[in-house]
């Protein structure tokens, strides 16, 4: 009886991991099968975007990354909420000022309380400008409406 009650356990956590990520995945910004347009998350912090590399990649609960070096795919691995992007890797600006997700220009960032924030930035439009403007109140509302989203 407890085996059985052991087996059912890992089954329900499985199963809610198998779901954690296929919301992760749905909701995530992904091209092609890769996060952030196949950008080494970890280079940010470097403080110079590089193109990851298919033979450095790893999936992080069910959203696959690139990086640009073995070392890089280390320094995730070992502290991947680290370096993950801030709200999927959409537009932290629209998914503060209104939830929603809108795709990003992936040399359009900011690095703040050290988490990566991306950014629209085409046709004269770079939201970086309207964030740092009232940066505050749109991590704030952007933190909740991600939540929402991954419900």
């Amino acid at each position: 009886m407890k085996h059985c009650l052991s087996v059912i356990l890992i089954f329900l956590i499985h199963q809610g991991v198998a779901q954690t990520n296929e919301v992760r995945k749905a909701n995530f910004n992904i091209s092609k099968g890769i996060a952030i347009n196949g950008y080494d998350p970890v280079s940010y912090f470097d403080g110079k975007p590089v193109m990851g590399k298919s033979e450095f990649q790893w999936e992080f609960n069910g959203v696959v990354y690139q990086f640009a070096s073995a070392a890089n795919l280390a320094r995730f691995r070992s502290s991947p909420d680290k370096f993950e992007p801030a709200y999927g890797g959409w537009c932290a600006f629209a998914m503060g000022d209104y939830g929603e997700k809108v795709k990003i220009d992936p040399l359009t960032y900011k690095i703040t309380s050290g988490k990566l924030y991306l950014f629209y930035n085409f046709w004269g439009n770079n939201t970086l400008q309207e964030w740092n403007k009232n940066e505050e109140q749109l991590q704030r509302a952007g933190d909740k409406n991600w939540a929402k989203i991954l419900q």
